[in-house]
């Protein structure tokens, strides 16, 4: 038999070292002050999260100033120092959501967030937000809520409530009206800018559905100055001899009008005077209805 080789010492494992009280030391992990790669990932994680509700923040603040808002303004009011808030405001101009006048450097709101805003705000979610607040004004006015929309030349009833009177109206959803002798449809009429308005008189005959139906361009005109002054539209019968009706604008975050919501009602029941009354419920609902569409301090100040 061979006698075994013998280990060189450097290839003998190493025994546990011993401490003096004979117990085996073991190495410790302790943690350093020095940054690691974790560490640095965290930090840029963070710094972009603030970037982006920075950038948000400047959004909405334009959002806000339909007329435009300056920078130093704008930085006031998103609490960020100019150089800050100027840098943002650039990115965000070179991607489109915001630009900047020419003349008076003023920041308006892009394009793009109107296409945004546009894909989120289809019927579906239009419906889903009127539905409890016209259910709410049919309960307090005991009439039948509507909320339309504009379809090219007339309105469309995307949403509707009856409320707990008797004789309530039977409308259905989809229903397509027309808009000069309707009160939704007025709205939505004030809307348009003036040549748009001037192309509808000279586009559509105002056929009337009643006695009381609004057949004259000229009248019509003065009728929706009146509503532009006042955000207020009343139907006495002119869609339906024996209805009323009193219709508000709803707002989107741009301060667009984007809908009108209103109450319809007998006229023996809907006299002056209580539709009058009812006014005040309608346009408290529509401030509620246009600040969950983004617009602001419209439900404070109906």
């Amino acid at each position: 038999m061979k006698p075994r080789p013998k280990l060189k010492t450097s290839d003998k494992p190493t025994a546990p070292r011993k401490v003096s009280n004979g117990k085996v030391s073991i190495a410790r992990l302790v943690p350093t002050s020095e940054p690691n790669i974790d560490d640095e990932a965290e930090e840029r994680a963070r710094g972009g999260v603030q970037s982006l509700g920075r950038a948000f923040s400047i959004i909405e603040e334009v959002a806000r100033h339909r007329e435009g808002i300056g920078l130093a303004d704008l930085s006031k009011l998103v609490g960020l120092h100019n150089s800050t808030t100027f840098h943002l405001a650039k990115t965000l101009v070179s991607l489109g959501y915001l630009r900047q006048e020419r003349d008076s450097k003023r920041y308006r709101v892009g394009r793009p967030l109107f296409a945004l805003a546009a894909s989120a705000l289809d019927e579906i979610e239009m419906v889903n937000l009127a539905t409890p607040i016209l259910e709410d004004l049919s309960r307090e006015s005991g009439e039948s809520g509507h909320f339309a929309v504009r379809m090219g030349d007339a309105v469309i009833v995307i949403a509707r409530t009856s409320g707990p009177g008797a004789f309530q109206l039977t409308d259905r959803v989809g229903v397509v009206r027309p808009a000069h002798c309707t009160a939704l449809g007025k709205i939505m009429l004030a809307s348009l800018r003036p040549d748009q308005l001037k192309r509808f008189v000279e586009r559509v005959e105002l056929k009337p559905s009643t006695k009381k139906s609004i057949t004259d361009p000229a009248v019509l005109l003065r009728d929706i100055a009146e509503i532009r002054r006042s955000a207020i539209a009343f139907d006495d019968g002119e869609f339906n001899a024996e209805v009323r009706c009193v219709a508000v604008p709803v707002y989107n975050f741009t301060g667009e009008v984007i809908g009108a919501l209103g109450i319809s009602g007998p006229i023996w029941r809907m006299t002056d005077q209580v539709l009058q009354s009812r006014a005040k419920l309608v346009q408290a609902a529509a401030g509620r209805l246009s600040a969950e569409f983004g617009a602001r301090d419209l439900a404070k100040s109906s």
